[in-house]
């Protein structure tokens, strides 16, 4: 689904706003129990969520992450779960399979970076806030609450294609070509 990333910030929003409009109707303390159920509800989350992916993604889950893969790598479909997420992607010493490869990242703030050759496909879904795109050391592409799609040129036909879904509060996102 090319909208997942918008749908459910929408969701929690929605979610959010209702819940305090029902404790200012009610005149109950909506931190006192919410707040509790939440972080259980995370603990939850954190011990059950790498089970819930496929047995061909690698799922991690930090605080702050910093990913640096600069280094001869072997790229597989992964996904990342961070409040802050500063990562470096140089996909031109990575060992790409054929086909589609996902790389999904979920984040308040991401700062990733992507460096790619021409003969690899790169796509990018992005879904937040406030997004920052800037291709190739053009002009910086900003988007507030609107999703953004970016396909390299000759997404569909390359043999190695790599697809990235980030769903942030705020991103800024680089991709160099070399």
């Amino acid at each position: 689904m090319r909208n997942q990333g918008m749908a459910l910030i929408g969701a929690l929003l929605m979610i959010a706003g209702s819940l305090l409009l029902l404790g200012n109707l009610f005149h109950f303390d909506l931190w006192a129990m919410c707040f509790p159920l939440g972080l259980i509800a995370l603990g939850v989350f954190v011990l059950v969520r790498p089970r819930m992916v496929g047995a061909d993604t690698r799922s991690h889950v930090a605080f702050i992450n910093e990913l640096e893969r600069s280094d001869p790598w072997a790229l597989i479909n992964e996904e990342h779960w961070s409040f802050v997420l500063d990562g470096t992607f140089d996909l031109t010493k990575a060992d790409i399979p054929p086909g589609e490869t996902l790389v999904r990242a979920f984040g308040f703030v991401n700062d990733v970076e992507i460096i790619v050759t021409a003969d690899v496909g790169l796509a990018l879904d992005l879904a937040s806030f406030v997004t920052s795109l800037k291709v190739d050391g053009g002009s910086e592409e900003d988007s507030f609450l609107a999703p953004v799609h970016w396909r390299s040129d000759g997404y569909k036909g390359l043999e190695r294609r790599v697809r990235f879904e980030l769903t942030q509060f705020v991103g800024d996102i680089k991709v160099r070509t070399v």
